[in-house]
Formats: C-alpha cells, sequence, structure tokens
C-alpha cells in the first residue's frame, strides 16, 4: 500500500498532467479584466471636463469565505449595501471571484482593509469623474460601470478614449490570499488619447446659465443655445436646458440628457427667411431696394390665405430689406413663388438643410426638406420656416456662412487628439463644404440683417452697446403630436452674429414654448444680447461706431448716439491706472474662486465672497469703475 501510494505521489509529482494542472489553475489563480486609463477631455483652454482618477474596487473570492452572513454585515456597514444583497454574491462556494463595489473613494478602501476579512480584496481602478458637474453635459456625455461609452462625446469616441484593456492574473497563496505585487495595474496601461474641444467653458458657462434663466422668467419647457467662431465654425458652446448632473447621470431625466441642439430638429419660423432673401438676392433679380407689394396684410395663395406674423401688421409695398427687417411673411412669400420651388430648394440646400451637419458626434439629425414638387401654398410655407424643420447647429452653420463671406464650413467639435503611446498630436482643422455665395452677395447680406437690429427691426432687442448686430428673430408654431399646430405652443429664436462688420461670433437662440410671451424679438433677442455683449467683452474687441454710410436705413441718428455713448462708457472700461492697475471690474462670471483670486491677484483688491461654486455676479459689475477703496464684492451660486 505505502508503495502504491509514493508511486502515485511520484506520477502526481513529475508527470505532467493536463487535468491538475487546470485544477491548480482555477485554484490558485484568477484573471481579471482591468481598463487602461481613459483619455482626458479638455476644453481649447485645457480645462478638464472629463478625467479619471483613481478608485478602489472592492472583489471577494467565495469560496475561501469561511462566515459568509458574518462577512456579509460587516461589509454591509461598510460598503452601504444591504447585507442580504452581498451575502447573495457571496454564499456560492464554487464561485472564485465576484465584484462587490466598483470604484470606491480611499476611505472606504481603508476601512475594508482594516477589516482583514478572509477573502476580500481590494484593487484600484480607474474612475471617471467630471469636474464642471453639469456644464456641458449633453455634449460630453457620461460613461457606464465598466468605464464604456454610453451616450456624447464619450461614446462616439469611445474607443480612442479607452485605449487597450488589460487581463491581470491574480495570484494566492494555499489560504487563498491574494500575493500582489502592486496593486497599481492601471496605471502601467498605455493610456486612452486625449482630446481637446473647440468649447470655450467661460462661454459655455455663460450661455447656459442666460438659457436657464429665460427658461424659468418665461415658463419655457427647454432652450437651446449655439455659438460658433465666424471665421472657422468652431463649436465654442452648445447648450441645451434642461442639463443634469453628468456625475450622476441615471438621476436625471432621459429626455434631459438628448443634446437638442444637434439631434432634435423643429420648424425654424422667420430665420430662414434669410436664405431665402440670400437666394433672391444672389440671382434672381432682387436686390435690396426692390420693392414688393405685400398685399396690406392678406395675400391668397392656393385658395388659402397668408397673413403676417403679427395682426397689427398690415404692410403696403416694402424694400426687399424692408421684408427681411419687418420680417414680413407676405412679401419673403411673393419672392419664393417668383423664384419657384425648384430654385427655393436648390437654395436651402445649398446652405445645409436637409442635411447633416456631420459634426463629430452620434445620433444627430438632417431636418427636413421635403422632395419637390411643392405646392404654392407649401412653397409660400416654407419660404417663412414653416413644412421644413432643421436643427440649432444647421441654423448657426448657415448664418456662419453668411458671416465668414460666403462659404459653408464643417462645424467641428474636436479641436486635437494627443496619443500617450506615440507622443503625436492630431489637429482637427476646419474643412470647407462649398461657396454659397459670393464675397459681394454675403456683404450685402450682413449690411440687410443688420438694419433687422435698428429701430423699427424686429431684432432691436438684440442690440449691444458699441457694436453693430446682424441677426433675424423667429417665431414658429410648434407641431403637434396629433397634426397641425399646437394651441398656444411656440419657438423663440435668435440668430445672428457680432460684430456685424468683421464678424467673430455666430450666435443661435432657441427657446421652446415660453408661456409668458412668445416673440422672438422679446424672448430669444434679449438672450442673444447679453451671451453676445459677454463675449466680445471677454474677447476684448474694440467698439465699434457705424456712420449712416454703413447703415441700409437712413433713420438710425437715435442708434448713432446710442453707439457714441456707449463707445465712450466702453473705451473706459479698458483704461489702468498708471501703476498698472485695474481701474475698472473685469469680467469674472462663470470662474471658480480659485480663478477669481488668480485673475486679481497683486491688484490690491479686498475681495468679499458670498456663497461658493461659480460667480454669477460681482459689484461693481464688469465695466464699472472700482471705487478708490479697492473693495470689491463675488456671489457665487
Amino acid at each position: 500500500m505505502w508503495g502504491a501510494v509514493i508511486f502515485r505521489a511520484a506520477v502526481v509529482q513529475v508527470l505532467p498532467n493536463q487535468r491538475m494542472a487546470q485544477i491548480k489553475k482555477r485554484q490558485f489563480n484568477k484573471t481579471v479584466t482591468l481598463n487602461s486609463r481613459r483619455g482626458a477631455i479638455y476644453d481649447r483652454h485645457q480645462k478638464e471636463l472629463a478625467v479619471t482618477v483613481t478608485s478602489y474596487s472592492i472583489y471577494a473570492d467565495p469560496k475561501i469565505i469561511k462566515h459568509p452572513k458574518k462577512t456579509s454585515k460587516i461589509l454591509g456597514k461598510i460598503l452601504k449595501i444591504p447585507r442580504s444583497k452581498i451575502y447573495k454574491k457571496i454564499k456560492n462556494k464554487k464561485r472564485r471571484f465576484v465584484w462587490l463595489k466598483r470604484r470606491t473613494s480611499p476611505e472606504v478602501k481603508k476601512r475594508v482593509s482594516l477589516a482583514k476579512l478572509r477573502g476580500i480584496s481590494v484593487i484600484e481602478e480607474p474612475k471617471r469623474i467630471y469636474p464642471s458637474g453639469r456644464l456641458l453635459s449633453q455634449t460630453i456625455g457620461f460613461v457606464g460601470s465598466e468605464d464604456q461609452g454610453l451616450e456624447g462625446l464619450e461614446l462616439k469616441l469611445d474607443q480612442s478614449l479607452k485605449g487597450d484593456e488589460r487581463k491581470i492574473r491574480l495570484n494566492r497563496d494555499a489560504r487563498g490570499r491574494p500575493l500582489l505585487l502592486s496593486g497599481q495595474f492601471f496605471t502601467e496601461n498605455q493610456d486612452g488619447i486625449d482630446y481637446t474641444l473647440t468649447i470655450d467653458s467661460e462661454l459655455q458657462y455663460k450661455l447656459e446659465a442666460e438659457l436657464i434663466s429665460a427658461v424659468d422668467r418665461f415658463q419655457a419647457d427647454s432652450a437651446v443655445g449655439v455659438i460658433l467662431d465666424a471665421e472657422t465654425s468652431e463649436v465654442l458652446s452648445i447648450a441645451n436646458v434642461p442639463t443634469f448632473n453628468v456625475n450622476k447621470p441615471f438621476r436625471s431625466k432621459a429626455g434631459d440628457r438628448r443634446n437638442r441642439a444637434l439631434t432634435d430638429a423643429f420648424e425654424p419660423g422667420s430665420t430662414l427667411k434669410t436664405f431665402v432673401v440670400a437666394g433672391a438676392i444672389a440671382g434672381s433679380g432682387y436686390q435690396p431696394n426692390t420693392k414688393v407689394n405685400c398685399e396690406n396684410g392678406k395675400f391668397k395663395v392656393g385658395g388659402r390665405t397668408v397673413r403676417e406674423a403679427d395682426a397689427g401688421h398690415s404692410f403696403e409695398t416694402l424694400t426687399v430689406s424692408e421684408v427681411l427687417a419687418k420680417s414680413s411673411n407676405i412679401g419673403v412669400a411673393k419672392m419664393a413663388l417668383k423664384m419657384g420651388d425648384k430654385k427655393v430648394r436648390n437654395i436651402l440646400s445649398n446652405f445645409g438643410f436637409g442635411e447633416k451637419t456631420g459634426v463629430l458626434f452620434p445620433g444627430e439629425s438632417s431636418g427636413i426638406l421635403k422632395k419637390l414638387p411643392w405646392r404654392p401654398h407649401l412653397l409660400s410655407n416654407i419660404s417663412f420656416g414653416h413644412g421644413v424643420t432643421t436643427t440649432p447647429l444647421q441654423m448657426a452653420s448657415a448664418y456662419a456662412s453668411i458671416a465668414n463671406g460666403g462659404v459653408l464650413k464643417r462645424p467641428t467639435l474636436v479641436k486635437s487628439s494627443y496619443n500617450h503611446s506615440t507622443g503625436k498630436t492630431e489637429e482637427f482643422k476646419s474643412e470647407v463644404i462649398r461657396r454659397v455665395l459670393t464675397k459681394e452677395d454675403a456683404a450685402t447680406m450682413r449690411l440687410m440683417l443688420m438694419s433687422t437690429t435698428n429701430s423699427s427691426g424686429t431684432g432691436f432687442n438684440a442690440r449691444i452697446h458699441g457694436f453693430p448686430v446682424a441677426g433675424k428673430t423667429g417665431t414658429a408654431q410648434k407641431a403637434s403630436p396629433k397634426g397641425g399646430y399646437m394651441k398656444g405652443g411656440y419657438v423663440a429664436s435668435f440668430a445672428g452674429f457680432v460684430p456685424a462688420n468683421n464678424p467673430k461670433y455666430v450666435i443661435y437662440i432657441a427657446v421652446d414654448h415660453p408661456r409668458l410671451k412668445y416673440y422672438g424679438s422679446e424672448v430669444a433677442a434679449p438672450i442673444f444680447a447679453k451671451v453676445a455683449s459677454f463675449a466680445v467683452l471677454k474677447e476684448g474687441l474694440p467698439p465699434v461706431l457705424l456712420s449712416s454710410e454703413d447703415i441700409i436705413s437712413k433713420k438710425e441718428n437715435s442708434w448713432e448716439d446710442d453707439q457714441k455713448r456707449a463707445l465712450r462708457k466702453i473705451a473706459q472700461t479698458s483704461s489702468t491706472t498708471e501703476k498698472n492697475k485695474l481701474s475698472h471690474m473685469p469680467i469674472l462670471e462663470g470662474l471658480s474662486l480659485r480663478e477669481v483670486y488668480r485673475k486679481l491677484e497683486g491688484q490690491g483688491l479686498k475681495i468679499k465672497v458670498n456663497g461658493s461654486g461659480r460667480v454669477v455676479k460681482t459689484w461693481p459689475q464688469p465695466g464699472d469703475q472700482i471705487a478708490k477703496d479697492r473693495k470689491v464684492r463675488v456671489k457665487l451660486k
């Protein structure tokens, strides 16, 4: 018998045995798949929007846990998980590996380690966090429990952001305890690619703040806004309200997580008139001073009556410039009918309507531009923005083509990428799609759009001190799911650019279903003015003084006086003392407290702070003179 035992032991120990090797491997080794450190996402000024930090994950080997119930009770208190859920995971002795909680804090890791529970171990893993919380939430998106992109840019760029996976073999001793040389496995992995966006966080904060305020003030359902660089069509800001906290995405409604500026198309209303007029100016024999009979407010088309948006409007004869400035439905409809459906559709298609912009984002909508033929009544409706749908980004992109001199460019969200493995940086340049207007026609349209913001134009409330503004209001009825239009439902919008003489920013604002007021001139235009004013002051653009020769209408004396007064005020804001210290309050809105102190460092200011978060208001206000006592007050929220 002893000889048989010794012989068998020799066979097991010396001769190769595949079955025994597999048993040994299962008992003393466990392979775990870990992701590499996910690439970071920054704004254009390298401010962190999405980063990966070290976290700790707790796992168990149920086979070697002696007292599952006792272990579950202790872990339940530490991990703040019902003990029944933990017990359900660790009671099966046939299992050798199970996650208990992923990506916890260092404090939790420390308490688990001090508990010294048999069969319970800790390993380091990367965790995705979003330092700005709600800022740009629908665009950035978020990741799931396995660090996989679920929405937004996190989904679109998932493959390159997440880098390579790595399989880690955990060795155990005879008692099942892990033999780990180091828990920092993921830091040894190749990092994912970092991306720098075209987004300006300060502009983003201002735009979101103004949209939130507007939704509250007008009791609206939602609001969207887009800011593009007029020359390159880079997306400087893209906002959707309501927002949500990207660090806790599933505590929000699914609708709040949708990037409506890209995925939702709606009837744009009068903002579309600009492009019908542009097509008429470009090749249909119309000039800015060509007169159009507007039929005193009623015009029969195919057995139906076209009326002006405002029941009080009844225009007789308007020039083409006045048709645009006063937003005459009848005027633009008559121009469209003269051009015909084929030409009007080609004009709109040429400006990018009916097709995706091609921006790097999942789920972008192309909008709806119906196929020909169009009946006369449909043609007239489309000419003033009904019977066609567009996205906010499409509209902003189309206005940018007028602002930059007549070239349609593809909007870009990503500015550059950095590959850690190769050390190379890739730049993403703006792409020219096609020329849509000659430089001369684009210049004419810019002047005509400036006339809409004069004292008799619908865009009067979009003006800002010291800078000429060009743009167009829009007030569109909301389509009803049951057919037709929703009673009392409107989308108020404004699209434009500033400074009109040398455009830097293209801004589009749309407020969905405002209940107290609904005209674009009353709801969206003031938002445009606030955002545009912030943008030009932030950029430090010199104010522009307009003369009567720069404007088509000659009735601008009062506006010109306003511009002169504004010029003097704004010019003062750039002055400094002889000691090179600030004499006027700079723009601090949207900054954190640390950024405020950094910006005001060395200025000898006595700063009083109220609240926490980011700056929402300052005393003195931006541009106002700082008092001799050098005291300033900052409110954060």
